[in-house]
């Protein structure tokens, strides 16, 4: 993906308690879209936990086609998170994912300083997190009956 095509999408970071109840409504369709209806799981996405997170949106004209939300450590672990990474399905390997990531270790960085980063990974996405470098830590676990590692990003 072209830094030309980038400049058709609208990039938001907010907190909480900045977003709009818009911004809000499409963030929660698509994490329901994607982790409970596409991947036929039930599970309870409202942790508690959105409003200690900022918020990272990538909106194509109107519709929300990436996010993701990223912690301050001691939230979800010790350590500083990115969680809910989701891209809307007809845009999945066109790069946007990546820019996804990128964005969002930025961001990451420019709100609480550069430090290490722990997530929870689907199995299967193992190698588009090394990308960035992740690197796995740990068993595989059972998270809402998908297989799930924990990866860690150390600053050097």
């Amino acid at each position: 993906m072209s830094k030309s095509s980038l400049d058709s999408y609208n990039i938001i970071f907010k907190k909480f308690d900045q977003l709009s109840v818009y911004e809000l409504y499409d963030l929660l369709q698509l994490r329901t879209e994607v982790f409970i209806v596409e991947q036929n799981c039930v599970f309870q996405d409202l942790d508690d936990k959105d409003h200690k997170a900022h918020h990272f949106l990538i909106y194509k004209g109107k519709k929300l086609v990436a996010y993701s939300r990223i912690f301050p450590e001691k939230i979800k672990y010790n350590e500083a998170s990115i969680g809910r990474v989701i891209i809307c399905k007809e845009l999945r390997s066109t790069g946007l994912g990546k820019i996804l990531m990128e964005k969002s270790i930025e961001s990451l960085f420019a709100v609480y300083g550069e430090q290490t980063i722990r997530i929870g990974a689907q199995c299967y996405a193992v190698p588009f997190y090394e990308k960035f470098g992740f690197k796995t830590e740990g068993n595989i676990y059972l998270e809402d009956h998908i297989e799930h590692v924990e990866m860690i990003r150390k600053v050097e």
